[in-house]
């Protein structure tokens, strides 16, 4: 299984780049970056992305509603020519509180407009010519960004539409708030089941949790209830909160002492996990003890 690391976006750019350059010199396989009201994901990537060279980049995730899909192809192949083809592109449909009381889109058919806009991004991202005449979205043309070449795309997956689409047309999904045993019975074989069906390549499994080495696991746990109490309302991960078996977003942090964090880790991997990334959340003590952890 491979491992990375959220980087913190509430910083400077030039802070990005230093958190992005202890990553990679810790050895790490790859370095992810959100895209919720702050910086730019791509942007940022593009900006800092060879401060860490030789390991993944990814966006977790990019909201599709705001971005016709070729200027998501366009942003992204630019972004892959400036760090070397290292992109790993995670797209979603992000909620609707945010996608119509924020930015005043419909949020109707939400699974359509995602199966639509990959009918549009995934042949741009490799260069080909797109005539999409969808329900929700209309894409006609062609890119070429010199040295670039076609990131693996990732989707924001957690219901069973979404699902079939992320194993059968994407190249594999990546989750948040989605505790071990979720992954283990219905993500995983969801996406497996879609991209066999398809004859597809197995699909990547990318599995972000917020994860802390700790000598105090209450103060985690009550830290975690503040700080992502969120994503506890929020309909599409309050569902696999309830499937876990969780009450609150603090159900599934990982955190403990180096032996704890190290066997929920190896969890994630037997359910099915190709990829675990860590979210730290504690001090800065504690959260170089957990990168050392991740790492292994």
């Amino acid at each position: 299984m491979r491992t990375g690391v959220f980087l913190a976006a509430d910083g400077t750019l030039e802070q990005l780049g230093e958190g992005l350059a202890d990553v990679a010199e810790r050895g790490f396989d790859s370095a992810w970056l959100p895209n919720i009201f702050g910086f730019d994901a791509l942007t940022a990537i593009a900006a800092v992305g060879n401060r860490g060279p030789g390991i993944e980049i990814g966006t977790a995730v990019i909201p599709t509603y705001p971005r016709h899909p070729m200027m998501l192809a366009s942003q992204a192949l630019t972004t892959q020519a400036a760090i070397g083809n290292r992109l790993a592109l995670g797209i979603g449909l992000s909620h609707q509180i945010v996608i119509e009381n924020m930015f005043g889109y419909s949020f109707d058919k939400p699974a359509r407009h995602m199966k639509e806009y990959l009918q549009a991004l995934l042949p741009l991202l490799a260069g080909e010519p797109v005539n999409v005449q969808g329900e929700t979205l209309k894409a006609v043309g062609q890119l070429s960004v010199a040295g670039a070449q076609r990131p693996p795309v990732l989707l924001a997956a957690l219901a069973p539409t979404m699902l079939k689409l992320a194993g059968g047309v994407a190249d594999g999904t990546v989750t948040w708030m989605t505790g071990p045993a979720t992954v283990g019975d219905h993500i995983v074989p969801s996406i497996t089941a879609a991209a066999e069906a398809a004859g597809r390549p197995a699909p990547r499994t990318v599995v972000a949790l917020p994860t802390m080495v700790t000598n105090d696991v209450d103060e985690a746990k009550a830290r975690a209830s503040k700080v992502f109490v969120v994503y506890g309302g929020l309909p599409s991960y309050r569902a696999m909160l309830d499937r876990e078996g969780a009450a609150g977003p603090a159900d599934v942090v990982i955190a403990g002492d180096e032996a704890t964090v190290r066997k929920a880790i190896d969890g994630v991997r037997d359910a099915g996990a190709t990829d675990f990334v860590a979210v730290p959340f504690g001090n800065a003590e504690e959260n170089a003890r957990t990168l050392t952890v991740v790492k292994g």
